[in-house]
């Protein structure tokens, strides 16, 4: 076999998008995950302060 470096670079192209679109959703879960898991910080700092609010 004989592979030439167009060979590869256009292979590289073809899964080059392939390969970003799996990061980018990646990306985008990870952040997803990281806004639900503030959410429920907030909420929980919330409670917190109306507690301490009504115990002062």
């Amino acid at each position: 076999m004989h592979f030439n470096f167009g060979d590869i670079l256009g292979t590289l192209f073809v899964f080059l998008p392939l390969i970003l679109a799996a990061l980018l959703l990646r990306w985008v879960r990870i952040i997803r995950v990281s806004s639900e898991i503030q959410i429920e910080q907030n909420k929980e700092i919330i409670s917190l302060l109306k507690d301490q609010a009504k115990n002062q």
